[in-house]
């Protein structure tokens, strides 16, 4: 028997027109839940409407920068007025970055990944958080990497986006706890991607680091990391709060093998 413990829940995923937003989308409308799915690409959310009218699921699509307070906001009033709730929130979308030396870092691209990566993140749960509240409480789930626990050279922007999120996670956690609402981190490591072949294709470096590193001796497949997604906005995981779950393969683990 399908586990339905999403039934009549509204959850939103940002960065749901591929990857790992994608399957969580897809997993969260499986488990019944009404999807709200987010993203820049609308081809690519076409397809995953597609994906989960195809599961008998239920799903709303809105082309959304999630930079833009403007575009935010209405995006939850949206929900707010065609829905009637908010339960979940996965906030995901998220992009790399070039691949630069601290003192050659392009300053336009710097900004734009703290925006993407990190303003999203904070523009998402200002404007969640309401809304979750008026619910009567509800999870949410914000996208790091492993780079929240990292210094992967090259990647600076990504780092300190990465290492930003897991802060504003705690501090909401700590703000929102007494109320119903929890909010965690997740960090996933190499994960099978177009973000993850972009950027392996610009440093392969990072890519060779990463994959032979990683104890598992595989990345993960999208659906591995939006699992850990999908439980921690769960009542699986009711008490845990302001935690950052590494999803990684081991990759993280350091040493080395015998």
């Amino acid at each position: 028997m399908a586990l339905k413990d999403f039934d009549k829940k509204v959850a939103l995923v940002t960065g749901a027109g591929s990857g790992i937003g994608r399957e969580a989308a897809r997993a969260f409308a499986g488990r019944g839940a009404i999807v709200v799915a987010a993203d820049l690409n609308e081809g690519g959310l076409a397809e995953t409407r597609d994906l989960i009218v195809e599961l008998g699921g239920r799903v709303l699509t809105a082309a959304t920068d999630v930079s833009n307070e403007a575009q935010v906001r209405d995006l939850m009033i949206r929900i707010e007025k065609e829905l009637g709730r908010l339960d979940v929130a996965f906030n995901n979308a998220g992009i790399t970055g070039q691949a630069h030396r601290i003192e050659d870092y392009p300053t336009d691209d710097f900004d734009r990944v703290i925006a993407i990566n990190l303003r999203s993140v904070f523009l998402g749960m200002k404007h969640q958080l309401p809304l979750l509240r008026r619910a009567g409480g509800g999870a949410i789930v914000n996208t790091a990497s492993v780079a929240a626990i990292t210094g992967p050279g090259g990647m600076s922007a990504y780092a300190a986006s990465k290492h930003g999120v897991h802060g504003l996670t705690r501090v909401a956690a700590m703000e929102n706890a007494a109320l119903g609402i929890r909010v965690n981190t997740l960090a996933p490591g190499w994960t099978q991607t177009p973000m993850v072949a972009q950027a392996s294709a610009q440093n392969p470096g990072f890519a060779q680091l990463a994959t032979s590193a990683i104890p598992a001796k595989r990345g993960a497949h999208p659906s591995e990391i939006a699992a850990a997604a999908v439980w921690l906005a769960s009542e699986a995981s009711s008490y845990v709060m302001g935690q950052m779950l590494v999803v990684d393969g081991g990759m993280t683990i350091g040493g080395f093998e015998i």
